[in-house]
């Protein structure tokens, strides 16, 4: 039976992860018959915001706390995540990719990793293990993968540029599809990126996660 880690990056699509995105891939992988394992690092968030107003909150929150409410406490720290228990690792989207687990959303193509994602998703990498990104997840795998890596978000011209000067080759992509590095072992999808409803969303998701299965060794 296939495990995979899935990394979380906090609760909700503005601050966190994309709650419908991350139900999803836990979705398809459970009925594919694979298990899985959230992760989420222990460090405070960017900010939180009020997903009603936009409006930004306090107290600010905790990435893997607020990961919890997705998981139903069935969650551990990113520090703990060795890649050699697992067979592929996801990682869904919202802002959370881009603010918590890197801050993509204000350094562009000047970002840089949260360490122990750094850490964790090199060593999948680095043991050839297929992994998935999904929505603006896909930003950071330049960033983790040498060698100019085939991703998507989609067809945003500004984020893909980004992604560019990154390192990576951005492929167009319709919120239904996936794209694939063969030689990397990474799979890619737009979802939220484009989606305009959850059953959009969903279609790319499950490409993804069996996509990502299949290129379990």
């Amino acid at each position: 039976m296939r495990k995979v880690a899935v990394i979380l990056s906090g609760c909700g699509v503005f601050d966190g992860a994309e709650i419908q995105e991350a139900v999803l891939t836990l979705l398809h992988i459970a009925r594919s018959g694979a298990t899985y394992q959230c992760f989420a690092p222990d460090i405070m968030q960017m900010h939180t915001l009020n997903h009603i107003t936009g409006e930004e909150m306090q107290p600010n929150r905790n990435v893997l706390v607020e990961a919890a409410r997705i998981a139903r406490g069935d969650i551990k720290a990113l520090s703990e995540l060795n890649a050699a228990d697992f067979d592929a690792v996801i990682l869904p989207g919202g802002f959370g990719a881009a603010k918590n687990l890197s801050d993509f959303a204000v350094k562009g193509a000047a970002a840089t990793l949260q360490q122990d994602l750094l850490r964790a998703c090199q060593a999948f990498a680095a043991e050839g293990k297929p992994a998935g990104y999904i929505c603006i997840a896909p930003a950071m795998i330049p960033l983790i993968y040498a060698q100019q890596p085939q991703l998507t978000i989609g067809n945003d011209a500004d984020t893909a540029a980004a992604i560019g000067a990154l390192g990576g080759e951005h492929v167009n992509c319709k919120v239904d599809d996936i794209v694939i590095d063969k030689r990397h072992k990474v799979v890619s999808t737009p979802a939220y990126m484009l989606a305009q409803s959850i059953v959009e969303a969903d279609t790319g998701i499950a490409k993804l996660v069996d996509a990502v299965l299949t290129l379990c060794k």
